[in-house]
């Protein structure tokens, strides 16, 4: 049953509350974010634009009026700038027919989207405020998020370091399942020379966001494939929750040869052979778990541009030892041979193990 929105009676603009907007019916044509840059960048609803009402500088100049001068002050020069910027929207939107349906939300549902919306309003347009406005949305992640994880059944991929199995994971999704790439939405590969170039991670926040989203897009009564993950990915920590979920779940080791790994693994990771300095600094933060003697053998391959000799070290020294650890978590129903990362040797296996499991 479609739920009931309630109407602001003074100014006659719906509001909606978080569960319609979020439903996969939602009547929206847009999702206007009125808040600053900085607050959009670090989390906002899926599929919402950034059109703020005041910029993070004029937010700033505003909020230290209203504590430190005046509060009508501030009120009058937050009017002038608000309405300079609506204007600058509005027009954006000048070819847009007069059905067209935008949701507008702001941190809290309150003055900064009220005045976008009042305006909209009476242009004619049929705008709609979220109740609560960003915090509603936060408040349904937190409560919401660990519910999907437990009502998600996951089948982990587990292998070494350099055995592809983001690849794999493309690989199974070809064929029709569901996989749940999380190095992708959280834009790190996982380990200290993981971080994506030109990348930046997303907030904690923004990550959960990405993460609700995409497990609230999965049929919950089939399985999901997702590779095993520490439980930080660089900066982002999975949720404690998730976490245990793939430590619960039924997993696939695959294992392929280390040689063949590394050179793998010096294709995949080739900006870190462009940006040496880098490459160095970034082995030597591993001093807290390796002595003065191999941190030197590792910059020492990297003077000598010996690429391949740094992976296969890294991997039998650093890596190869912490999956041998780690793996003693996963329950592993089915072991699978790789003749090179990322490529099965029999690849009936896999269809096997998916359809008993699917």
């Amino acid at each position: 049953m479609k739920r009931a929105r309630q109407v602001n009676m003074q100014r006659k603009i719906e509001v909606a509350e978080i569960e319609e907007v979020l439903s996969t019916d939602r009547p929206f044509d847009s999702i206007i974010d009125v808040r600053s840059p900085s607050e959009f960048a670090e989390d906002h609803l899926p599929g919402s634009i950034n059109l703020p009402v005041l910029d993070d500088v004029e937010r700033s100049e505003v909020g230290t009026l209203f504590k430190q001068i005046d509060p009508f002050i501030a009120r009058k020069k937050g009017a002038v700038l608000i309405s300079h910027n609506i204007a600058k929207h509005i027009d954006t939107f000048i070819e847009k027919s007069k059905d067209w349906r935008p949701l507008i939300y702001c941190w809290r549902g309150g003055q900064r989207s009220t005045s976008m919306a009042l305006v909209m309003h009476e242009i004619g347009w049929p705008v709609t405020l979220l109740r609560g406005g960003y915090k509603a949305y936060r408040k349904e992640i937190q409560n919401g998020l660990n519910q999907m994880i437990l009502n998600t059944e996951f089948i982990v991929i587990t292998g070494p370091t350099g055995c592809g199995k983001t690849d794999l994971l493309a690989e199974i999704a070809r064929k029709g399942q569901q996989v749940l790439d999380l190095e992708a939405l959280a834009c790190h590969r996982g380990s200290i020379l993981g971080a994506e170039p030109e990348k930046n991670q997303p907030s904690q926040k923004l990550f959960e966001t990405r993460l609700y989203d995409a497990l609230r897009n999965v049929d919950q009564t089939k399985p999901v494939f997702i590779e095993s993950e520490s439980s930080k990915i660089g900066d982002i920590h999975l949720p404690k929750q998730l976490f245990q979920s793939l430590i619960d779940a039924r997993a696939i080791a695959v294992d392929c040869e280390r040689a063949k790994r590394a050179q793998y693994s010096v294709e995949r990771y080739s900006h870190l052979t462009e940006a040496s300095e880098n490459t160095e600094s970034l082995i030597k933060q591993l001093r807290f778990r390796h002595g003065k003697r191999q941190i030197e053998e590792w910059v020492q391959f990297i003077a000598k541009k010996q690429w391949t000799e740094l992976a296969e070290s890294l991997l039998e020294h650093h890596y190869d030892p912490a999956y041998k650890h780690s793996q003693r978590r996963f329950q592993v129903e089915q072991l699978l041979e790789l003749k090179s990362p990322g490529l099965l040797v029999d690849g009936s296996a896999l269809d096997l193990f998916i359809s008993k499991h699917t």
